[in-house]
C-alpha cells in the first residue's frame, strides 16, 4: 500500500515539475527581425524601437549611445515602442538592452544611413542577374564588396497578406564577396558610391517585388478611399489572375513590416506593370504612395524615382510606356523631397525586348549623385538632367529650348531622337541643329507646318541628348494628344 502511495506522489510530483517547465517564469522581450544583430540605424534621428512582452509590463531600454536609461510600458496586447535619439555615424559598435526582467540584447549595431530598395523587378534585381539576364560589372561587384566597410543590407521576403504584418523573418548581413551576387544591383551600386562619397555605414532594406504594380504597395485606406480596387483577398484573387499584380496584399506582407524602422529615403524603381494596368492614374497614386508612407517613417522621407527603360511593349513605336514615364516626371517634380532619375540612355539597341537591361551600375551612380547634391549639401555636384522648358516656332522651324545642361550639350555627329508633327498629329524624325544657350532648331521635310515636338516619346526610342554632365535629356513632347 506504502509503495502504491509514493508511486503516485511521485507521478503527481513529476506532472507539476513538467507543468511548471513549460510555463516562462517570466515573458522574455520579442523583437521583430528587423531589429537585430547587425543592424543599421539612421544616424541622428528619431528612431522607433518596437516589441512584444507581457501585456501591462515595464521594459527598460538601455542603449550604449547614451547614459540615460529609458522605461516604457506595453500595452493590453503586450505591444510597446519606445522613441530614441540616434548618434552620428561612425563605425563604432553600438548596442542595445531591452529587459522586462529578462535582457535581450542587440549587438554590434552601426549608426549611418538607411534608405529602402523598393519597387518591382528592375529593383529586385539581385547583382547575380536573373536567368539570362545579367548585370553588367558582376565581377567588379564581387572585388569592391570585399572592401565596403559599414555596408549593410537586409532582404525582406517577399509576401503577400490579407492583413498587415508586424513582423517577418530576415536577417542583416555585412557586404562582402559571399553575400553582394543576393543584394539589389540597383542598391549596391547606390551604395558603394554613398558610402565612398561620405565615409560612413549605408545600410539597404530591400522590400520590393516583381511584377508589382504601384497599387499593390498602397493600404487598404487609401485603395477604399482613392481607388476602385477590391481590398479583399478573394476579390483581388478573381480580378488578378497573375499574383503579383495583386494590390494590397504586397504592401501588406512585405512592406509593413518595415514602416516603423528609421530611413533616410526611399530608392522607387516602377512602373512597368501599369502601362498596361491603370496607367491613367498611376502619377496620383505614384503621389499618394509617397504620401502613405511619409506617414509612417516621417514627413521628410526623401523619395528617389528611377525612370522605367525603355522597351518594346505593345511595339517600339507604341507610346504607352512613354505616358507611364511622363507621370513619373510630372510626379517628382509634384512629390516634395523627390528627384528622378533617367534611363533613356541606359539600353543597348539588341535589348528591345529585354525588361531587364543589364547596366544597372549607372542608375545606382545616379541615385547616389542625386542624394549627395540634393540631400548631403554637396551642391557643387552636377546631378540635374537635361529637361524642356520652352517651345517656339517660326515658319517651318521648331526651336526647343533646354534647362539644366550646366553650360552646354555634347557635341554629336547627330542628335537622335526629335520628333516633330503638324495638324495632322503625325510624327516624323526631325534634323536638329544644337544653337548656343542650350537650344536645338528642329526641321523636317515631311512637316512644313510643325505644331508639335516630342523626344523619345516611344516605348523603344533611344536618344543621344546630354548635358556638361553626361546626363541624358529627360523625355518629352509639347502636345497632349
Amino acid at each position: 500500500m506504502k509503495k502504491i502511495v509514493f508511486s503516485l506522489r511521485l507521478r503527481l510530483l513529476g506532472a507539476m515539475v513538467a507543468c511548471l517547465a513549460t510555463m516562462p517564469l517570466q515573458a522574455k522581450i520579442r523583437l521583430p527581425h528587423i531589429l537585430s544583430d547587425g543592424m543599421v540605424v539612421q544616424q541622428q534621428a528619431d528612431v522607433c524601437f518596437w516589441g512584444w512582452t507581457t501585456p501591462n509590463t515595464n521594459v527598460t531600454v538601455v542603449p550604449t549611445w547614451q547614459e540615460k536609461r529609458v522605461t516604457v510600458k506595453s500595452d493590453s496586447q503586450g505591444r510597446w515602442r519606445v522613441v530614441l535619439r540616434t548618434p552620428k555615424a561612425s563605425f563604432h559598435p553600438l548596442s542595445i538592452t531591452f529587459s522586462d526582467g529578462q535582457p535581450t540584447t542587440i549587438n554590434n549595431m552601426l549608426a549611418g544611413e538607411v534608405w529602402v530598395c523598393a519597387g518591382q523587378s528592375n529593383m529586385e534585381m539581385p547583382v547575380r542577374g536573373f536567368n539570362e539576364c545579367p548585370v553588367e560589372g558582376y565581377q567588379d561587384a564581387v572585388w569592391a564588396s570585399a572592401n565596403m566597410r559599414g555596408v549593410r543590407y537586409v532582404s525582406i521576403p517577399p509576401r503577400m497578406s490579407s492583413v498587415p504584418l508586424e513582423d517577418t523573418p530576415c536577417q542583416w548581413v555585412d557586404m562582402s564577396p559571399k553575400t553582394v551576387s543576393d543584394c539589389s544591383a540597383v542598391g549596391f551600386f547606390f551604395a558603394q558610391r554613398l558610402a565612398q562619397a561620405l565615409q560612413i555605414p549605408v545600410g539597404l532594406v530591400l522590400a520590393n517585388k516583381g511584377g508589382t504594380m504601384v497599387e499593390s504597395w498602397l493600404n487598404a485606406e487609401n485603395l477604399g478611399k482613392y481607388t476602385d480596387e477590391p481590398t479583399d483577398s478573394v476579390q483581388l484573387a478573381r480580378k488578378y489572375a497573375y499574383e503579383w499584380l495583386r494590390p494590397l496584399l504586397w504592401g501588406n506582407g512585405t512592406f509593413h513590416p518595415i514602416i516603423n524602422y528609421g530611413v533616410r529615403g526611399v530608392l522607387y524603381y516602377q512602373g512597368c506593370a501599369n502601362v498596361d494596368h491603370n496607367p491613367n492614374t498611376y502619377g496620383e497614386r505614384l503621389k499618394l504612395l509617397a504620401q502613405q508612407w511619409r506617414k509612417h517613417f516621417s514627413d521628410n522621407m526623401l523619395m528617389l524615382i528611377v525612370e522605367i527603360a525603355p522597351h518594346r511593349y505593345e511595339g517600339e513605336m507604341g507610346t504607352s510606356a512613354a505616358f507611364i514615364r511622363e507621370q513619373q516626371y510630372k510626379a517628382s517634380l509634384e512629390i516634395p523631397h523627390c528627384a528622378m532619375i533617367s534611363t533613356n540612355d541606359l539600353v543597348y539597341p539588341y535589348e528591345v525586348r529585354q525588361i531587364h537591361p543589364t547596366q544597372k551600375r549607372p542608375i545606382g551612380e545616379r541615385l547616389a549623385l542625386t542624394a549627395l547634391a540634393r540631400y548631403y549639401g554637396y551642391d557643387k555636384v552636377m546631378y540635374k538632367q537635361p529637361a524642356f522648358e520652352k517651345l517656339e516656332i517660326k515658319g517651318d522651324t521648331c526651336v526647343v529650348h533646354l534647362k539644366d545642361t550646366y553650360t552646354g550639350i555634347i557635341p554629336q555627329s547627330t542628335y537622335e531622337g526629335f520628333e516633330v508633327a503638324g495638324a495632322d498629329r503625325i510624327f516624323h524624325p526631325a534634323h536638329a541643329t544644337y544653337v548656343r544657350h542650350n537650344k536645338f532648331r528642329l526641321t523636317s521635310k515631311a512637316v512644313p507646318k510643325p505644331v508639335a515636338v516630342r523626344y523619345c516619346y516611344r516605348n523603344f526610342q533611344l536618344g543621344n541628348v546630354k548635358n556638361q554632365a553626361a546626363l541624358p535629356l529627360i523625355p518629352f513632347r509639347t502636345d497632349n494628344w
